[in-house]
């Protein structure tokens, strides 16, 4: 299990799905709620709902998701952490790899220690 101590700020962010189900928009249908966190701090860098349907171009999105990140840090990570699973890892992983951010690929299991506060608090606040 990893936890925010093993890391210095900005060594790896996580991207991961905050919402369990998806979030229905007028404008793009269904869509999952993609968090960007600083591994060490906990710091929420972004956030950015990004269509489920495979049809649904999503590259805008995520690299909106890491440039908010940049934005934050003025810098990328010296590692982007990308739980298996996730439904979006192979066009994160490409735009992270244009960005010269190698991509660690983790169970989800390993980060629920740093990723299930930020969880609970979103599906407190908006059920999803």
């Amino acid at each position: 299990m990893l936890h925010p101590r093993q890391f210095e700020v900005n060594d790896a962010w996580i991207v991961f799905q905050l919402n369990a189900s998806p979030i229905q928009t007028d404008r793009n249908g269904d869509c999952a709620c993609l968090a960007l966190m600083d591994a060490a701090s906990c710091f929420m860098l972004s956030l950015e709902l990004v269509p489920v349907a495979e049809s649904e171009p999503i590259e805008d999105e995520i690299r909106q998701l890491l440039a908010k990140g940049w934005h934050h840090k003025q810098a990328f990570p010296k590692a982007l952490l990308v739980p298996h699973g996730l439904h979006l890892a192979e066009a994160l992983s490409r735009e992270a790899e244009r960005s010269n951010i190698p991509v660690v690929r983790v169970p989800e299991s390993e980060l629920l220690v740093i990723i299930g506060d930020a969880r609970d608090e979103f599906r407190h606040q908006f059920g999803a």
